[in-house]
């Protein structure tokens, strides 16, 4: 059940209470989730109660799982008044502050069966070969940190090539690729987290691997799935049959006998002057011309042709 802004700053007071008297992870969490289930979010009750500002005080916390909870919930309310805004103005146009009633494309009750959606993300304005984050006009920030909103801003435009899925749809399956990638390598300031997400993007732009964007967007391969996926499994099925082929290529031509090379003691190094040098003929010019020499030191590695 939602919470009324009353009960909101009624848990934001608990919430402080224990950080400061340095409670139990298991309390601050538990409050946590009780705010993350009971906070129905819109700009005007998040601006009033100020619980946004507190629990993204609890990003930096020592305890992983509470960092990551209150990063999880910032980042959902973050999208949700996005959303709002993309949707036509603020909750506060909408109804009260202390009950906020869903917006047209939120989550919770259903909206009127004469509403008209204004959500612009869920159109394409820009042909399927030419869409990014910027030509459709998305918010990609989500997150409060420049690194991983930027991250989401990159595997939105490697899921959006070529598709005709709404923005709305490719937007989440970004934000989920990226939290997943923040949760199995982060933080953002980690060189692992920044090399996978280059990674499923160069594997993403791949125009001979369209599969791998659709079922992502689709989500036949999830999200974090995707995000553990090797280099390997993030091939085409052609690709990696043409890998097999070559490695047999390479090593079939590596169990090929080598050519026998000769042992000359007349022969001389002209760089260390020793005359510990092997060769082997072919004919490179005419016929009737003499045999060409390929030669090469023993002693110094020095290689030449006579």
């Amino acid at each position: 059940m939602a919470m009324d802004a009353k009960q909101i700053e009624a848990k934001a007071k608990d919430l402080g209470k224990a950080a400061t008297s340095n409670e139990p992870s298991a309390v601050i969490l538990g409050l946590l989730k009780d705010i993350q289930t009971g906070v129905r979010p819109t700009e005007d009750l998040l601006r009033k109660t100020r619980i946004g500002i507190l629990v993204n005080k609890f990003k930096s916390s020592k305890t992983p799982e509470i960092a990551r909870l209150s990063s999880e919930i910032v980042s959902k309310w973050r999208t949700e008044v996005n959303k709002q805004k993309q949707g036509g103005g603020s909750a506060a146009n909408r109804g009260s502050s202390d009950s906020p009633r869903p917006v047209q494309n939120g989550t919770g009750a259903s909206t009127p069966a004469t509403a008209t959606p204004s959500d612009k993300a869920s159109k394409l304005s820009v042909p399927p070969d030419k869409r990014t984050w910027k030509a459709d006009k998305v918010e990609v920030n989500h997150s409060g940190s420049k690194v991983r909103d930027s991250c989401t801003g990159l595997m939105y435009d490697g899921l959006c090539m070529g598709s005709t899925e709404p923005p709305k749809t490719v937007l989440a399956r970004a934000i989920a690729v990226e939290v997943a990638a923040y949760e199995h390598l982060g933080p953002e300031t980690k060189e692992a987290y920044k090399t996978k997400i280059r990674s499923l993007f160069q594997n993403l732009k791949n125009k001979s691997n369209p599969k791998l964007r659709v079922s992502v967007v689709s989500g036949e391969i999830t999200a974090d799935q995707f995000v553990r996926m090797t280099s390997d499994e993030l091939k085409s099925v052609e690709q990696r049959e043409a890998d097999a082929k070559l490695r047999k290529e390479n090593m079939d031509k590596a169990m090929v006998p080598q050519q026998e090379r000769s042992i000359s003691q007349s022969l001389q190094c002209g760089k260390c002057g020793q005359r510990k040098v092997t060769y082997t003929e072919a004919q490179t010019r005419s016929a009737d011309e003499p045999m060409t020499l390929f030669c090469t030191c023993t002693n110094c590695g020095k290689s030449w042709r006579q």
